[in-house]
């Protein structure tokens, strides 16, 4: 079967066309066998004597055999969509991968998990955020889903692997070929625990038109998205649209508005995305129970969010006037409010108000 589903990963035809033939005739030894054949399973549909040129056109039995080899060399796995091995979340896709090739333990992706996308340029504070909500979600062994990019992406893995969770990333490239070359650490340490899939064949270069196509996997294996930081015009909002398109609930992390990797993230919640300020937020979307205060885990305060506690109290203080107040690093500030919240101390209004939770400390 290996060859035949190495051919069809070949073939230059929409997602959609490719799995809707791959589920008429259910397999892509069938597939290939049709083309060879007078047979008719289209009913008009489609016109078949140019869909069958097409398919026999992409049979390059060198090229085939060369991918082969590779596969072989790199010990990688190729299933198609009927596979027993293919994540279940991916086949409610209508453009599902028809072919999949992977690296790793492919077996967890069925498990709850999150997907974790942004700026490839990150501040201190989308990865002081990436960090915290990694951390928690290793803590119910959640899985964590990215694309192995720089920045956000990357992190998001690194903070399951530091919590020793599961985490998938999913390329746009040949699982083969590592991109970018700085995130090489990061894709072998991801095969010792996780996994790595790519929809393209073994060898394929990092195209820039790869990237939106395969963001459509990376929000399919989620329950939810998280979108960490975004500009206005970053390739994160794609990976946003295709979790909506796709049904899935997307919540973004509020910035600064001076800030230009927020700006994107301000405006989807604007749009109408859940606003992202308590671990609870996430727990609450994929039907999880979460204990914000763990039995072993201290909640004590350090210097500043000493400070920016006690000058919160029940009447909620907008988050421009804490910025005033306190004179601290709006950037810093966020990421210590959203701790406060983690320790169950404060808790954030509609607005960006916040307010001191009774009787916490």
């Amino acid at each position: 079967m290996t060859i035949y589903n190495v051919w069809y990963s070949t073939i230059k035809l929409s997602n959609k066309l490719k799995l809707y033939i791959l589920k008429k005739l259910g397999s892509t030894e069938k597939i290939y066998n049709y083309c060879n054949s007078d047979q008719k399973v289209f009913d008009g549909e489609l016109d078949e004597n140019i869909l069958k040129i097409k398919l026999l056109k992409s049979w390059d039995i060198l090229k085939i055999n060369t991918l082969i080899d590779l596969v072989k060399y790199n010990h990688i796995k190729v299933i198609d969509y009927f596979n027993q091995s293919y994540p279940i979340k991916l086949q409610n896709l209508e453009d599902a991968p028809s072919i999949l090739y992977y690296k790793g333990n492919i077996s967890k992706l069925n498990a709850p998990s999150v997907s974790i996308v942004g700026s490839r340029k990150a501040s201190y504070y989308g990865r002081k955020v990436t960090d915290i909500v990694c951390r928690e979600l290793s803590k119910k062994e959640v899985n964590i889903i990215s694309g192995m990019a720089m920045g956000i992406d990357a992190f998001a893995h690194w903070g399951a692997l530091k919590n020793n969770a599961y985490t998938c990333a999913i390329l746009g490239s040949g699982i083969d070929v590592i991109y970018p070359k700085i995130n090489k650490d990061l894709y072998y340490k991801i095969l010792e625990k996780g996994c790595i899939i790519s929809e393209y064949p073994p060898g394929t270069r990092p195209y820039a038109y790869n990237f939106p196509l395969r963001n459509r996997i990376i929000s399919g294996l989620g329950d939810v998205l998280i979108v960490i930081e975004a500009s206005e015009k970053s390739g994160t909002l794609i990976t946003a649209g295709c979790a909506l398109e796709q049904g899935k609930d997307v919540l973004a992390v509020p910035g600064s508005i001076f800030c230009d990797t927020s700006k994107g993230t301000n405006k989807l919640i604007k749009d109408g995305a859940y606003p992202l300020t308590s671990i609870e937020d996430i727990f609450h979307l994929i039907n999880m129970n979460y204990n914000t205060i763990n039995e072993n885990e201290s909640t004590a305060l350090n210097i500043v969010e000493k400070k920016i506690y006690n000058i919160l109290c029940s009447d909620p203080i907008h988050i421009d006037d804490l910025y005033k107040i306190t004179n601290i690093d709006i950037k810093e500030l966020y990421e210590v409010l959203f701790e406060l919240q983690l320790k169950n101390q404060i808790t954030c209004l509609s607005g960006n108000y916040y307010v001191r939770i009774a009787n916490s400390i």
